[in-house]
């Protein structure tokens, strides 16, 4: 390719993306109409099950070479843009900055909004409760680790709603001033710190295991301490300005991390979209009552996805069972498990439904 013919292949992308320009300020001016008609509605400008009708549209327009990952990733920005202009959002997540937590946040909301670091899980439900964030994201397990357990009591005893859920691949690294053979603790979020035992059992079987609050926190605690190191994300190490010691050090190659977003109230069923919805509930003492409760769900078909049990924390050995399936309680053979499900349990709770997709 000569230099004209290079000269004039730009000319045309410069053209495009002219009208690529004008089209999307058009689109966001259209996006900010509906945006003042559902704040006089009273409906809240974030509906992940309206986005992933538009993600699926989307896949649908393209004829490739642009991956359907990109063109998702492109639009989460155009929307997150549109509903930075339709009201100032807040999200509140577990942090300090650039924890996971934070990642996923932004991987589900996009980068126009404002983002609030909270220092605890309860903190996090709290300050949505209290109006002072619109949602807020907390991770809920891992598929090394399992459940966090903190967020599955919050559930329970907050009168939020879930409305969406964010997956992440987690590649944790040691950070530390110190070399690995001067380190003689570790710091971590706990289920970090368990995400990596071989590996810290291997090459630091003497270091002391320390959990925080986050695994950002970490990073920040060892930034001017020699002989401390933490386990955390890149971009944790990258913004407190902490060498990284070692990287991709958890267990799993896997490792990926389930974090759901709360909000104080439900979103409508959207039409196409898969949803996912989780309850809680705890069971009357009696034999078979566990097969009786879900014996409703296996009758009308309906695909369970999770059921996890937690100490109820109300009397001793008493439990609650945290249950996933796919459907949404406006399905009429959803509804009707749900009733049946009631009479069936001395606790019931329905702690949300949002999309299943990946968001």
């Amino acid at each position: 390719m000569n230099k004209s013919e290079l000269e004039s292949l730009r000319e045309e992308i410069d053209q495009i993306d002219s009208e690529i320009v004008k089209l999307l300020n058009l689109r966001v001016g259209k996006a900010c109409e509906i945006g003042k008609i559902k704040q006089l509605s009273g409906v809240d400008p974030y509906d992940p099950g309206r986005e992933e009708q538009v993600f699926e549209k989307l896949s649908g327009y393209s004829d490739g070479p642009l991956r359907d990952i990109s063109l998702r990733a492109v639009y989460r920005e155009i929307i997150s843009a549109s509903i930075a202009l339709e009201k100032d959002l807040v999200i509140g997540y577990l942090g300090p900055e650039a924890t996971y937590t934070h990642q996923a946040a932004v991987k589900n909301f996009g980068s126009g909004l404002e983002y609030r670091p909270l220092p605890d899980i309860p903190d996090v439900f709290s300050a949505v409760e209290s109006e002072h964030c619109d949602y807020g994201v907390v991770p809920i397990e891992n598929s090394t680790e399992g459940a966090v357990n903190r967020s599955l009591d919050l559930l329970v005893d907050s009168g939020l709603t879930i409305i969406a859920q964010v997956f992440l691949r987690v590649r944790h690294g040691l950070f530390s001033q110190s070399s690995i053979e001067d380190i003689v603790e570790v710091r971590s979020k706990d289920q970090a710190l368990a995400q990596c035992s071989d590996w810290l059992r291997t090459y630091l079987p003497h270091a002391r295991l320390v959990p925080v609050s986050s695994t950002a926190e970490a990073v920040r605690e060892c930034r001017s301490v020699k002989g401390i190191a933490a386990i955390a994300g890149e971009l944790a190490g990258s913004i407190y300005d902490v060498p990284m010691v070692e990287g991709g050090i958890q267990d799993r190659s896997d490792n990926v991390t389930r974090f759901l977003v709360v909000a104080r109230q439900a979103l409508p069923l959207r039409e196409g979209v898969s949803y996912r919805t989780s309850l809680v509930i705890s069971l009357k003492d009696e034999v078979g009552a566990l097969q009786n409760a879900l014996k409703p769900f296996s009758d009308r078909g309906i695909n369970l996805c999770k059921i996890e049990s937690r100490p109820s924390k109300r009397k001793s050995w008493d439990y609650f069972f945290f249950v996933d399936f796919i459907g949404h309680p406006d399905d009429a053979k959803v509804s009707g498990a749900i009733e049946e499900l009631k009479s069936a349990c001395a606790f019931f709770r329905l702690l949300g439904s949002y999309p299943e997709a990946d968001s």
